[in-house]
């Protein structure tokens, strides 16, 4: 696979580009999915968002790129700022009987033939695939051609949401070098571990309705996702507050005895929700080994060497990829509803 390179900005603009003060964003101004937002982004920043698929990276993506808008608070943005926007969907908005010629064409109305031809193959489209009809490129070819025509303009930051889902580790890894010797800012939202690890320098987390930078790496957000009690802040300033009050009086024998039949009428009512929350754990664990099993396929001389097995197994990992995220949506869920039961009177 042919490197690639995204644009570089023909001016940098002075820091932030983007700031945000007390701004929420949502599709209904009565019924905010984000707020309280208090965030910068400089020209040098390379910033990863996690967070549960729906707890709002992809709509704090759209409002970074003007595609919603605060509907409290404000956002100020540099005036010449240009943007890139990919997400994985737009895939199905290429023409799929055109070719990546024609899409540059379309771009480049005035060129000759020859700087079109040498816009293509900068990213990686020579003169057979120039002249391919999209419909019969690859999945990483199409997420090619959608980078181009995403940062054509040169952009002074771009977003990628969920970039490597069709492509395979040969893309993948080209991917990787264009972000890394990109020079503008860079926001991306993905669950693979590998293009975070080696592109993000700073990790925000979008959770409870809110955007924050978040202190930890990875590895520390992998043990918060699966350790409920990493969650439960205001639990441990409350048992502190408690620790410093008077002891309550003595119970009476018969309050005892009615205070162990409700805790083990409790702990009856909880058992099937602790269930759910550590098979919904169980299953996360798995997926993200078969995630880190797949990867290591697609690295295997003898799948890569095959297009066919790299086409399938890059599919395989995915369909994986997507699985992880739903069962992550599923371990927080359950594990929330366990902890609400258990804080409940």
């Amino acid at each position: 696979v042919l490197p690639f390179h995204f644009p570089i900005p023909e001016k940098p603009l002075a820091s932030p580009i983007i700031r945000l003060e007390h701004a929420s964003v949502g599709y209904e101004p009565e019924k905010p999915v984000l707020s309280n937002l208090d965030l910068r982004i400089d020209q040098d920043d390379r910033i990863a968002l996690l967070g549960a698929n729906g707890n709002g990276k992809s709509t704090f993506a759209k409002l970074l790129c003007d595609r919603l808008r605060v509907t409290a608070g404000h956002k100020y943005a540099s005036k010449k700022l240009r943007i890139a926007y990919f997400a994985q969907h737009q895939l199905d908005e290429l023409n799929m009987g055109d070719t990546p010629y024609e899409h540059f064409r379309e771009l480049m109305p005035d060129a000759t033939i020859a700087q079109v031809r040498a816009r293509a193959g900068s990213y990686g489209f020579g003169a057979d695939k120039a002249d391919t009809k999209v419909e019969k490129l690859s999945g990483g070819e199409k997420a090619r051609l959608l980078f181009a025509i995403a940062t054509f303009h040169k952009p002074h930051m771009i977003i990628l949401d969920e970039p490597t889902n069709h492509l395979d580790v040969d893309s993948r890894e080209a991917l990787v070098m264009a972000i890394n010797e990109y020079d503008g800012a860079f926001i991306l939202i993905s669950h693979d571990r590998h293009l975070v690890e080696t592109c993000a320098d700073r990790l925000w987390l979008v959770a409870d309705g809110s955007v924050a930078p978040y202190d930890g790496d990875l590895n520390d957000y992998r043990k918060w996702l699966l350790d409920p009690a990493r969650r439960v802040k205001p639990l441990v300033a409350e048992d502190d507050a408690e620790a410093d009050a008077p002891p309550p009086p003595p119970r009476p024998s018969n309050d005892k005895k009615e205070a162990r039949r409700l805790a083990a009428q409790k702990r009856e009512q909880m058992a099937p929700l602790k269930k759910k929350a550590q098979a919904a754990e169980q299953e996360v664990a798995r997926i993200q080994k078969l995630v880190e099993a797949l990867t290591a396929k697609l690295g295997d001389p003898k799948v890569a060497g095959d297009p066919a097995a790299s086409a399938a197994t890059a599919k395989e990992r995915a369909d994986a990829l997507k699985a992880l995220a739903r069962a992550e949506d599923i371990w927080l869920e359950a594990s929330s509803s366990y902890e609400e039961a258990a804080a409940a009177d």
